[in-house]
């Protein structure tokens, strides 16, 4: 059986994607037969709304044929067609044998998939995760939400899933591995819409990714993992390199390899591991605003006049400018989303984005962010937390302190504060649970200053991005980790021989779907040392 993609299939948007799936088979008529042909399915789709007046969307169209025909790579290339071939994971097993068990630190994406890959061939981990499982998280998240009661080791940030569980679910990435496939294809088997696997920007949903996180831990449970929620890191035992133990608030657990996957805000583990020797360093990451538009108001400027059609997709963006070493950005945009309240220590306020499957809230948000530099902070990691933290405490004054966040509309902050309430678009932080003030107050000069220049070109690139009555609600602190815990090239850290720092947190991943693949990285390489059962 060989496998053909014919791609660059593209047809009006009022098409249905059946007619390319009829493309796709008349190109296979070329070269086969039609009973060759086994089976011709979508594997991916993308919208392509650069001409307004010509929406097209883009298909690539996988077909599977029982035939050994050769055919020559100038007439695929013809056709827009190319073979490939199915490469399945496979694990090399090294002689080492486990005295204890894996451990695994954090149920986020990387922390769950590393466990799911030991898990399958028998390595039977343990996994520890500082945070309650979905249903006690919710009930945490939303306590928080209604009476700012903030559970510093459950909320947005912390619990079964990760921070992920709180977001639009984005499972988009730029990294190139043929393990996002497995990724997708494991996502869609636990829950996930069909959608993920051709979609070329998938995405879950808040609502949906509660359910897949649910059906993670069962697989796993039912393959020998145990997983021990409200369970936090506090140190290690480790002679010449090597950990024997853990050790968390509820006990020692021994270990044979440590997996750290603990997320970006997990700063209190982050302290601990500098104190025992880990190897950090900071690193570039970004801080800025929310922004609100009204979604009606997004499609109109990417669809003109077709915008409000039903077989459109609602409106994304992704916009950039730079000046130099620093740049602005839009990053996790939200369609038909809030902006949630995602603190994670006490005295601080940080937002984020989420978004349900179907999209379908009055308001679009996205962040908004500026380049921060190792320069900017003092080029440490000490200092890179602690840049993020003063800023987090400057919004929660700013705010009033009893976690509103401190909002302003954006011809204010263009122009300077006035105090204008909002209008057209109403803030959705903790339904409207904000302090309207001066962000540029608070915010660093060059952040401020980058900002603006980055909201003027946003407004000519999508028409009424700049408009005055869109709402700036802050801040967004979290947008990547601020510090990488160096590694060797097995994953393995620096002076440890059985520690795997891996994900957002170490520095290594940014999103759903390259955290599951560094974790499944890391579960590779703890599997080529030790011996499989």
């Amino acid at each position: 059986m060989q496998k053909y993609v014919i791609n660059n299939i593209k047809l009006s948007y009022r098409t249905s994607k059946e007619e390319a799936i009829k493309t796709a088979e008349k190109t296979l008529l070329k070269f086969f037969s039609k009973s060759n042909i086994a089976s011709v399915v979508i594997s991916k789709k993308s919208l392509d709304a650069r001409k307004r007046d010509n929406i097209s969307f883009v298909y690539s169209v996988t077909a599977e044929i029982d035939s050994e025909k050769t055919i020559s790579e100038k007439r695929l290339l013809a056709e827009n067609m190319v073979r490939v071939g199915d490469e399945p994971l496979k694990p090399v097993f090294g002689s080492e044998r486990m005295d204890s068990r894996p451990v695994v630190v954090g149920f986020g994406p990387c922390g769950m998939f590393c466990a799911l890959m030991l898990a399958e061939y028998g390595y039977r981990p343990i996994v520890i995760e500082r945070g309650d499982d979905i249903e006690q998280r919710e009930k945490a998240v939303e306590r928080f939400l209604s009476q700012q009661i903030l559970d510093e080791n459950s909320n947005i940030q912390f619990g079964a899933g990760g921070a992920g569980t709180f977001s639009d679910g984005k499972l988009v990435t730029r990294i190139n591995d043929k393990k996002c496939s497995y990724v997708l294809k494991t996502m869609f088997e636990l829950g996930a819409p069909s959608s993920v696997l051709y979609e070329a920007k998938p995405h879950i949903g808040t609502d949906i990714l509660k359910v897949v996180v649910t059906n993670m831990r069962k697989k796993l449970e039912s393959l020998g993992a145990t997983i021990c929620f409200n369970t936090r890191l506090t140190g290690f035992t480790a002679s010449a390199g090597r950990v024997s133990k853990i050790n968390t608030d509820k006990g020692d657990i021994a270990c044979s390899a440590l997996v750290l996957a603990i997320g970006h805000s997990a700063r209190d583990t982050f302290d601990m591991l500098i104190k025992n020797g880990l190897s950090f360093v900071p690193k570039p990451f970004s801080v800025g605003v929310r922004v609100e538009h009204l979604q009606s108001e997004i499609d109109k400027g990417l669809y003109g006049d077709n915008a409000g059609d039903p077989l459109l997709p609602k409106g994304e963006y992704n916009l950039s400018y730079r000046e130099g070493e620093r740049g602005a950005y839009t990053f996790c945009m939200c369609p038909g989303g809030t902006v949630i309240a995602a603190a994670s220590e006490r005295c601080g306020v940080v937002t984020n984005g989420m978004s349900k499957f179907a999209r379908d809230g009055k308001n679009a948000n996205s962040a908004v962010a500026v380049s921060v530099l190792p320069s900017d902070f003092g080029n440490s990691p000490e200092k890179a937390i602690e840049f993020q933290r003063e800023l987090e405490r400057n919004a929660f004054f700013a705010g009033g302190e009893n976690y509103r966040a401190p909002s302003e509309t954006l011809g204010d902050f263009m122009l300077g504060f006035r105090g204008t309430a909002p209008s057209a678009v109403l803030p959705s932080y903790m339904d409207g649970n904000v302090n309207i003030t001066d962000l540029s107050g608070f915010l660093p000069a060059f952040v401020s200053d980058m900002l603006k220049k980055g909201f003027k070109d946003f407004g000519r690139k999508l028409p009424g991005f700049d408009a005055p009555y869109a709402m700036l609600t802050g801040i967004e602190s979290r947008t990547s980790s601020p510090i990488r815990i160096m590694r060797n090239k097995n994953c393995t850290a620096l002076g440890y021989e059985n520690i795997y720092p891996c994900g957002e947190g170490a520095g290594y991943a940014g999103g759903i779907t390259s955290a599951a693949v560094d974790g499944i990285n890391c579960a590779l390489c703890i599997m080529s040392k030790y011996k499989h059962e």
